[in-house]
């Protein structure tokens, strides 16, 4: 039980880097997906949807899109389980940037960029009614707060990129900065985000 509370060390004296190890309930889960148990992308589901629809309400807007965008997310999610690694960080750390991405992808698709020529005034208002009716909250699990606990650079490069989704090049040319200055900054206020948990 105390190896479970205590962080766990590689086995270089020299080195003083944490592994990321799953917690006990998340590795169970897990396997349950590497088998393809029915059960175990159930619980997924159950856990995780709401969060994951949230985070592509942010980038998607219309809320009709975003919840086909989560089912696709969720099947990426069934056929690249094989492909997380439990070592590189937490499950929902690697689904929300699946979420992410599909969102993105959306937007970029020519399928999207065709329609949104397309749109009559209803859709339209429907579209602005209904963008202000998201279920994304980041304050329910505390991660805005800590947001506010960075520097004015890190905080204002990650509210761009991780709630409003802009992409890397897009944050430098909004900035004027360098891209590589854009990626300094994401890497620090995430070191610093790290500490909280």
């Amino acid at each position: 039980m105390v190896a479970l509370i205590l962080p766990m060390f590689n086995n270089n004296p020299d080195s003083n880097t944490e592994v990321n190890i799953p917690r006990p309930d998340e590795s169970d889960l897990i396997n349950g997906l590497k088998n393809g148990e029915e059960l175990a992308y159930s619980k997924l589901y159950k856990m995780y949807a709401a969060t994951l629809l949230g985070i592509i309400c942010r980038i998607v807007k219309t809320e009709e899109i975003a919840e086909d965008v989560l089912q696709e997310t969720f099947i990426k999610i069934g056929r690249s389980i094989g492909q997380y690694e439990p070592a590189k960080g937490r499950l929902f750390t690697w689904m929300a940037r699946l979420a992410r991405n599909s969102a993105i992808d959306h937007l970029r698709s020519r399928g999207n960029l065709n329609s949104n020529k397309n749109n009559d005034l209803d859709m339209v208002s429907n579209e602005v009614d209904s963008s202000y009716n998201t279920t994304y909250n980041p304050d329910t699990i505390g991660i805005k707060k800590l947001t506010y606990t960075l520097n004015d650079s890190q905080k204002q490069v990650l509210d761009l990129i991780y709630f409003e989704g802009y992409t890397h090049t897009e944050v430098a040319e909004r900035l004027q900065i360098p891209i590589g200055t854009v990626k300094t900054r994401i890497r620090m206020a995430i070191q610093n985000l790290r500490k909280f948990f």
